[in-house]
């Protein structure tokens, strides 16, 4: 590749959909997060299209509410999710007990377990090392089934799990606090005043969905540790359970309860304890949560680079929350159409981060082992996956989203603001898919401060462009600042990786 390793991102690029051992673990991973991903978003659509038959005022409202919402909650926990799936990645690929256990040495294992026999428990574990054993002797199973056998019978020390439990849980408290007390005046600033309609409706339903911040902080923060352990299956089963019971509870609360917008809020609080009390009852089988000392808890650690992914991570949400603030500023009709467009926009789009998962888990076991081979073709394989599913994804929602608007609502002039935003969120999902793909590649390779550094560049070009465009040409406007806001973060992460930069230096070998 030499002095262009841009050629690397395009490698083999008639392979992409090979059933290899690297495609099967890409897709063993990517799907069920993709699932998992886009299931709280669809379950915010389905919300938006009840809320939108109760009005246009309360549709808009509940959008304002939602934006504060989703920028503080990725202000608390984004950091730490995307910190904890590396680090407990490296742990994982450190570790060398289930290597040994591969490894014809089973003898001395099987003496260490037995020193230590108080119990039924090891007996069950000295029996499954014998089966392993067997098992594999006679081809019958593979190594990612033997791993997730392993993962089903031994609970095992990882400090990155306890430490992101700890100040998820922490988390969750101070944000749910920080909402429920700072509402009024957070919905002041996002342009929502006392003479404003939407004011409140807007204070009923943060204030109610706010409640059910520890429970999104927490589940979030297990799922970092679940994606670091490459199972995305339990999340998905997880969320979709609870996402379930918020669609099925939608209904009786807004219209046969009667208790409208704050219905929403309740039915979506409850649905989020519930994932949180499955993930937590799951992780408690396989990984040992209470860390051996205090020392264990690795504050430091996890401070030190979610500073970075805090400052990045602000910098992304903050356009975003702008551009929904530039919309409420515009009116109830505006903000309206302009939520229905950004859940479409947020929820296609988040399929692409499914890729970004893989390829941050993968990413950062092969950096740990330094294994590059497989880093160059982990980076080639998720950039062309991630291409394609782009390209897919802008089809889809050309012909779906203009079948299905008025399933959101009836009103006539915000479904004529929504035909003006359908082309934008359509034209850049190949944009979105690429960006949310590179995060997860620079996650992977612990590039932190880069991350950091490159969106603030794009957010301050950003602001400027909403600020400008939204005066000039209002709803369209905001969104042609959103499109270049999305091209400048897919443009950051082809420049890292492209030159040949920090941790992907080895690539000009």
């Amino acid at each position: 590749m030499g002095r262009f390793p841009l050629f690397a991102l395009f490698r083999e690029a008639k392979n992409v959909f090979t059933k290899d051992e690297l495609g099967l673990e890409i897709a063993h991973i990517a799907i069920p997060s993709a699932l998992a991903l886009t299931a709280d978003p669809i379950a915010s659509l389905i919300d938006t299209a009840f809320i939108g038959h109760i009005g246009p005022v309360e549709l808009a409202a509940v959008g304002i509410s939602i934006a504060i919402f989703n920028q503080a909650s990725k202000i608390a926990i984004f950091p730490l999710v995307s910190i904890t799936t590396s680090f407990v990645a490296e742990e994982e690929a450190a570790q060398k007990s289930f290597d040994d256990i591969e490894e014809p040495g089973h003898g001395e294992l099987r003496k260490d377990l037995a020193l230590n026999n108080n119990g039924h428990e090891m007996e069950e574990l000295v029996s499954l090392i014998d089966k392993l054993d067997s098992a594999s002797s006679s081809s019958s199973i593979t190594s990612d089934q033997s791993d997730m056998i392993m993962l089903e019978h031994v609970r095992r020390h990882i400090p990155s799990a306890s430490s992101a439990m700890v100040i998820g849980s922490m988390l969750g408290l101070i944000q749910a606090l920080f909402l429920i007390l700072a509402a009024k005046r957070i919905l002041n600033y996002m342009g929502v005043d006392s003479n404003s309609p939407m004011q409140k409706p807007a204070m009923q339903y943060l204030t109610l969905r706010s409640l059910g911040a520890p429970a999104v902080l927490l589940s979030l923060a297990m799922q970092g540790v679940f994606r670091g352990l490459k199972d995305t299956k339990t999340p998905l089963y997880a969320t979709m359970i609870g996402d379930a019971a918020n669609i099925i509870l939608d209904p009786i609360f807004i219209f046969f309860l009667k208790w409208g917008i704050s219905g929403a809020a309740v039915a979506h609080v409850i649905s989020q304890y519930l994932i949180s009390l499955i993930l937590l009852w799951r992780l408690m089988k396989i990984v040992n949560l209470v860390p051996p000392s205090i020392k264990d808890i690795q504050f430091s650690r996890f401070l030190k680079n979610g500073f970075f992914l805090l400052v990045r991570v602000i910098a992304a949400t903050f356009c975003v929350t702008l551009a929904a603030s530039l919309a409420a500023r515009h009116g109830s009709t505006t903000m309206a159409a302009f939520q229905v467009c950004l859940q479409v926009w947020m929820a296609t789009s988040l399929v692409a981060d499914g890729l970004a998962v893989a390829g941050q888990a993968i990413l950062a076991s092969a950096f740990a082992k330094e294994d590059y081979n497989k880093v160059t073709a982990t980076v080639s394989r998720v950039l062309q996956l991630g291409l394609v599913l782009g390209l897919f994804l802008s089809f889809f929602i050309t012909i779906v989203l203009k079948l299905s608007s008025k399933l959101f609502t009836k009103d006539p002039h915000v479904l004529d603001l929504m035909s003006l935003g359908i082309p934008f969120v359509a034209v850049t999902q190949p944009i979105n898919a690429l960006a949310f793909v590179f995060d997860g590649i620079n996650y992977g390779a612990s590039d932190f401060a880069y991350s950091a550094y490159s969106m603030v560049f794009v957010a301050i070009v950003s602001i400027w462009c909403l600020f400008v465009l939204s005066s000039s040409y209002g709803f369209v406007g905001i969104w042609i600042a959103l499109s270049l806001y999305m091209t400048l973060r897919t443009f950051v992460g082809f420049w890292r990786v492209g030159t040949g930069t920090g941790p992907w230096r080895f690539l000009r070998d």
